[in-house]
């Protein structure tokens, strides 16, 4: 099947118990059972059932088997945000005096999440231009797992999957890749290489603007060395399969950190439409980038911009997409706000992936926490400003955001 025809007739949107077309909301806390033999097993993991839904619910597991099939993953398990997607997935293999290789111009939030880390004992080594070279260079004998945004959001940085992940193999290291800005309609990193793709559920995979979550995908094919990731020892009975293991039935299950039921459905029925929505997107943020770039004193960044210094990564990795965020530079802070103020259909809002256009000041809200070097590493600058475009008739676009730029001139 391709995309479109596997979002609605997979295998994942098969078999729910009495045939409905989508997987009921199990809003419970408890699952009740016959005898406590039963409930044994579940617990000692010797039963297939569920007992308390911080530890497992149907909804969450339907979901999961949906984001699991697109991405081409032996299993996967839901978080109750991006980021506790994000920090179980390190958790689950990192310790105290251990380090990470991560690119440069990550998401404001993933940066206090490193910097919390530190905290820890868990240090993150930034390379500026991930690539399978600088891995290499930095790479040690406490280096336990590369990270990287496969888009990096705002500074559009595409990391090469494959190249990445043969110098993280060599040195008997996973690489896990947030696709977030990318989805698996415009790519499937686990298909290039990759080891773990993690998602904020909350922006492309949701589409609407409804609920918050995070995924976490497993590759199943990383050859784990358990002298090396000692977190997972307890686990090598598992062989592959240790760090979903582990990341089940310990990490996510202790921290909590489980997708409510309800947000599950709702980002479960959000990804009926994500092929239709992110070719939509894709093609309105090209007709404005294009648009825009035509404007005197304008600096637009975004990747099918036959200048733009990944450009060459979007027909060999993204499948011909730019993805749906795309920034630009107007020359001061305080133009940058007044266009910003005077868009007429772009929301003022952090999100990004819904359906409508959103636009927003990055360097005085998301990166608000972090240092300049930080901040322009990540493509943020006083005067920019970010954009995730939206499903609207790209001709409106396009109007609005001309005369929002054309009605407050340089030196505004």
């Amino acid at each position: 099947m391709l995309f479109n025809t596997r979002l609605l007739h997979g295998k994942s949107t098969q078999g729910f118990e009495q045939g409905q077309t989508l997987p009921p909301i199990s809003q419970v806390s408890a699952f009740r059972y016959e005898s406590m033999e039963d409930l044994e097993k579940v617990f000692a993991h010797k039963k297939m059932g569920f007992a308390y839904t911080r530890i497992g619910n149907p909804t969450l597991g339907a979901f999961e088997r949906r984001i699991s099939e697109l991405e081409g993953g032996t299993g996967a398990i839901c978080c109750s945000s991006g980021m506790s997607a994000i920090s179980s997935a390190i958790l689950a293999i990192c310790e105290s005096g251990d380090e990470i290789i991560a690119g440069s111009g990550l998401y404001g939030g993933t940066i206090g999440l490193l910097h919390d880390l530190e905290k820890l004992g868990i240090h993150t080594l930034y390379a500026d231009e991930l690539t399978g070279d600088s891995v290499r260079s930095l790479v040690n004998e406490r280096t336990r797992l590369v990270f990287a945004e496969l888009i990096s959001n705002p500074s559009l940085k595409v990391v090469p999957v494959t190249d990445v992940a043969a110098a993280a193999h060599e040195a008997g290291i996973p690489f896990f890749v947030d696709s977030t800005t990318a989805t698996p309609y415009i790519s499937r990193p686990l298909t290039l290489g990759a080891d773990v793709v993690i998602h904020s559920t909350s922006k492309y995979l949701n589409g609407g603007g409804n609920s918050i979550g995070g995924i976490i995908v497993d590759g199943g094919k990383f050859k784990w060395d358990f002298n090396k990731h000692t977190a997972l020892c307890e686990y090598r009975k598992y062989g592959p399969m240790a760090f979903s293991v582990r990341l089940r039935t310990d990490i996510w299950e202790n921290l909590g950190g489980c997708m409510a039921p309800a947000n599950a459905f709702l980002n479960y029925i959000g990804t009926d439409t994500l092929g239709l929505r992110m070719e939509r997107i894709c093609e309105n943020a090209d007709k404005l980038a294009h648009a825009i770039d035509k404007l005197p004193d304008i600096e637009v960044n975004y990747l099918t911009l036959p200048q733009h210094p990944y450009h060459k990564y979007v027909d060999s990795q993204l499948g011909g997409y730019g993805g749906g965020i795309l920034s630009f530079r107007v020359g001061s802070k305080e133009r940058a706000f007044a266009v910003i103020n005077s868009l007429k259909y772009a929301y003022i809002a952090s999100n990004i992936g819904d359906i409508r256009t959103l636009a927003i000041h990055p360097a005085s809200t998301l990166y608000v926490q972090a240092s300049r070097e930080e901040t322009e590493a990540a493509g943020v600058y006083d005067d920019t400003i970010r954009v995730s475009v939206g499903i609207e008739d790209a001709e409106d676009l396009i109007y609005d955001f001309t005369q929002a730029i054309q009605n407050n001139p340089p030196g505004t």
